[in-house]
């Protein structure tokens, strides 16, 4: 197991040095590896090139009879882990204002249960956790026009179909004075996304691409990013549930053409009330937040009537 899971992360990395960077080793040691499996294996599993590696054809296929093989694995130490310890309930979320209230109803409900929460910017690598056994469900948002990558064998929900992405700003900037904010407002600003969140990138350029804008784009997280907007430096997205801070206006964009649809993905088995408690709380963070209160309002949507 442990020359496939160096296969699989040389394969997933693209290169032997962040490969071995990953593993915990030397280069020279994961090297050195490899070439044992080839001579075990009698055959060439990847090309080294001068910018990494790639798989060869027959590496292609050694690697796919290795993931299922680990993944396999990593479900049963994992069971077998879970059924030593007690009942335990292990989720992973991007971040959203709807988790204290989702893990607020599952304590209520399933008090016995050990929780544990892994949040993370990457709804792509939650979702390779939730195939490995390392996680039981994840809640994860798609940006729209570029569709994860979903593992098979995962049961997906749809929480919601197109959540808009609302745009934030110092409250001094000029189309803070209105209700909603159309984007050729905007075009003079730098706008900052988190290039890390899959799909941020590529789906706010491609909307701006569409308004035929080409503004200058910052890179760096969003809490770090924070101080940037509310002095007037950049503008930025927002989840339209986290709700009013009176240093930043929140506003909707004419048109909604920044949307995500949120997923909750599930391993089989897994327990099914967790998506009832997770559209409850995720009403609730809804409802709470004024702005996104009005959109819902104004669009029509489910969730006002059911509240």
């Amino acid at each position: 197991m442990r020359h496939l899971r160096a296969l699989c992360a040389i394969a997933d990395a693209g290169s032997l040095h962040k490969a071995a960077r990953q593993l915990g080793v030397s280069q020279p040691s994961l090297t050195t590896q490899l070439r044992r499996i080839e001579r075990a294996l009698e055959g060439e599993l990847f090309l080294r090139e001068r910018t990494g590696c790639r798989p060869t054809p027959f590496g292609r296929t050694v690697l796919g009879r290795a993931r299922p093989l680990l993944a396999e694995m990593d479900a049963l130490v994992a069971e077998a882990r879970a059924q030593a310890r007690g009942p335990r309930l292990r989720i992973g979320s991007t971040a959203s204002p709807a988790l204290p209230g989702w893990l607020r109803r599952l304590h209520r409900r399933l008090p016995d249960t050990e929780t544990t929460l892994v949040v993370d910017v990457s709804a792509n690598a939650l979702l390779r956790m939730v195939a490995a056994g390392q996680l039981d469900m994840a809640f994860v948002h798609e940006v729209e026009g570029f569709p994860l990558r979903v593992p098979e064998g995962l049961q997906v929900r749809v929480l919601m179909e197109r959540e808009p992405q609302f745009v934030s700003m110092s409250p001094e900037h000029p189309a803070a004075r209105n209700d909603v904010v159309h984007l050729h407002e905007l075009a003079a600003d730098r706008w900052m996304v988190d290039p890390s969140v899959d799909g941020e990138w590529d789906g706010l350029r491609r909307v701006l691409a569409d308004a035929g804008l080409d503004p200058p784009l910052l890179h760096a997280d969003y809490h770090t990013a924070a101080t940037l907007i509310v002095s007037g430096e950049a503008v930025a997205p927002y989840q339209p549930t986290s709700g009013p801070r009176p240093d930043m206006a929140v506003r909707p964009l004419h048109g909604d053409p920044l949307a995500v649809r949120l997923l909750l993905a599930t391993r089989p088995g897994a327990h099914a009330e967790a998506y009832e408690d997770l559209r409850e709380a995720y009403r609730e963070a809804a409802l709470r937040t004024p702005a996104y209160r009005a959109w819902l309002r104004r669009v029509g949507s489910p969730l006002l009537e059911s509240a």
